[in-house]
């Protein structure tokens, strides 16, 4: 039953951030005013707080609906086998990508919103890290996402008009950075467990035999 409840636990982040995007495109669309001004600008002070909000902003239902699956997908499993790192490593690639996009971004007029470069960035770290670690395991969960939705593999080039290839190509690159800046603590989050029958035994107590008590004296 704990088991159970550790996992719900785990999956609060991943669906209450997926049902915040959803609540701001909702609003964002029935609203006569429109968010999106909130997306990135790249190289202009007044498109800064776009590496906050950019993520949250949505143009279109088939916008969000194509982000929404792979991130909460991608989210869910760093949270479940990346649990040691999983929010520091989504907030570093939530918040370097668009920092990357707002100083490295090719056309400075356009503004950037979506979901998509934390997605690329969540995968990517999926990937590298088992690549650093050696673990079958993140090389298969990534290359499940990447099979399931195969589009990211080109959308980190400039190969359609309208959408931020900068946001997916620098989203990839944060998440391969970020899985090599915590290659070595995310090794910790998996202790092994030491079958019963593969553990020392405990001593034996004589408990007419003194030597076998601790002693406490000073």
């Amino acid at each position: 039953m704990s088991g159970e409840k550790n996992f719900l636990v785990r999956l609060k982040f991943p669906i209450g951030f997926t049902l915040l995007m959803w609540a701001v495109f909702l609003f964002d669309y029935f609203m006569p005013i429109s968010l999106l001004g909130f997306g990135i600008m790249p190289r202009d002070t007044d498109g800064l707080d776009g590496i906050v909000f950019a993520p949250l902003l949505h143009s279109s239902f088939s916008h969000i609906i194509s982000n929404s699956a792979p991130l909460i997908v991608s989210m869910v499993m760093i949270w479940i086998f990346y649990k040691k790192v999983a929010l520091k490593s989504f907030v570093l690639i939530y918040l370097i990508t668009g920092l990357a996009v707002w100083l490295f971004a090719f056309n400075s007029r356009s503004i950037h919103v979506g979901a998509s470069g934390v997605v690329y960035g969540l995968v990517s770290f999926i990937f590298w890290s088992g690549a650093f670690r050696r673990n079958v395991k993140s090389i298969v969960l990534a290359l499940i996402i990447i099979f399931l939705y195969s589009g990211m593999l080109y959308g980190v080039l400039p190969t359609r008009t309208g959408v931020s290839w900068e946001s997916h190509l620098y989203g990839a690159i944060v998440g391969l950075f970020i899985a090599y800046l915590f290659r070595n603590n995310i090794e910790k989050d998996e202790i092994p467990v030491v079958p019963s029958w593969e553990r020392e035994p405990e001593l034996e107590r004589n408990f007419l035999d003194p030597d076998t008590f601790d002693d406490f004296s000073s």
